[in-house]
This record gives structure tokens, C-alpha cells and sequence, in this order.
């Protein structure tokens, strides 16, 4: 049970608890399944610290070997939108040289962040690099960005062009914990800029 206090700021609902573990373990189902055919394990890397819940939901529910390991990638800081110049700020211990990779996000939206860490991965000699999203957010997107090696695109829901938070999304690092996604109030990050 999430608190009012916790709720505050939110316009609206977009997926439920209960949407959001129904479509995880469809996407987790397919994932696993394209996983069991490689021929040796895979890494999947999440992008901290958005998809850290998404991440958690989805490995569990993939019933094939596999590494996992994080990456901090930084494009947002306390804003609502994209600087356009994505840094690796914290990069992986797991060696991804000849391996099959799955970046898990949790949200894409203009394909910047995907599009430095698909080079990124592709520098440290990933074989493939698949990119797997909880949102993905098609009307933002200004950069075309190229799987590599065969690899997929798998998505959990589409988003409109609204400011969404929770299940491991945030506003100024608030509203992580939100077991549901919703629209935040323009307001609450409106407000910064009246002061």
C-alpha cells in the first residue's frame, strides 16, 4: 500500500501494479526463450539507476544462465529532459569481450542514452547488444539507434509524451518506489523554476 504522502504530485495512473508484473513476465518469457538459443550465457547489463526494479523483475523470471552487472549512465540529472550528451559515469566489472549483451533501460525515449552505451558496449567487443525497455517512448526519439549482431528490441509498454515516474523512475531522485508508473504533476517540477 503506497501512502498519500507518496502519491502526491501524481496527474494519473498509466500501468498498475498488477499491468506492470503481467507485461514484465510476458517480456521476461521472450527474452528467456531468445537467451536459452545462444550458445553460451549472456550478460545483461542495467542501466542504474531507473531500471534497478525492472532489472530485479526481469532476471528473476529468466530460467537460463546468465551474468548480471550495472552501468551508470547520466543524461538527465534533477530535470525533466534529456541534455543530449549521455556519459558513462560508472562502467561494468563484467568483461563483455565475445558475449551477448542485453542493455536493460527503463525508459527510451529520444535514444540517446541507448545509442552511447550500444557504442560504448560495442568498444569493449560485445558480440551482440540487444536493448530491452520497460517504456519506450517513440515520439521523443531523435536518434536512430542500430542493434548490433542480430541483436533485439523487446519493450514493455509504449508511453506517451508525458513526464512519468515510479516503478524505479524519478523525479529529483523522488518517486522511485512507486510500485505503479504515473504522470507526474507539471507542477511538481514546474515549481523549481517559480522560486
Amino acid at each position: 500500500m503506497v501512502s498519500e504522502a507518496a502519491n502526491a504530485g501524481i496527474d494519473r495512473v498509466l500501468w498498475s501494479e498488477a499491468e506492470i508484473a503481467a507485461r514484465v513476465a510476458e517480456v521476461a518469457s521472450e527474452l528467456a526463450a531468445d537467451i536459452r538459443r545462444l550458445p553460451e550465457s549472456a550478460v545483461v547489463v542495467g542501466v542504474a539507476t531507473g531500471a534497478f526494479l525492472f532489472l530485479a523483475d526481469l532476471v528473476r523470471r529468466i530460467d537460463a544462465p546468465l551474468a548480471v552487472d550495472l552501468v551508470r549512465v547520466e543524461s538527465y540529472g534533477d530535470g525533466t529532459e534529456s541534455s543530449g550528451r549521455p556519459r558513462v559515469t560508472a562502467d561494468l566489472k563484467v568483461d563483455v569481450a565475445g558475449k551477448h549483451v542485453v542493455v536493460v533501460e527503463d525508459i527510451v525515449d529520444t535514444g540517446n542514452t541507448v545509442s552511447c552505451l550500444i557504442a560504448h558496449l560495442q568498444k569493449k567487443g560485445a558480440l551482440s547488444i540487444s536493448v530491452c525497455t520497460f517504456l519506450d517512448k517513440p515520439a521523443r526519439r531523435t536518434v536512430d539507434f542500430q542493434l548490433v549482431g542480430g541483436g533485439k528490441f523487446y519493450r514493455g509498454f509504449e508511453c506517451p509524451d508525458s513526464f512519468v515516474v515510479g516503478y524505479g523512475m524519478d523525479y529529483a531522485e523522488l518517486y522511485r518506489n512507486l510500485p505503479y508508473v504515473g504522470v507526474l504533476k507539471p507542477e511538481m517540477y514546474n515549481k523549481k523554476t517559480d522560486n
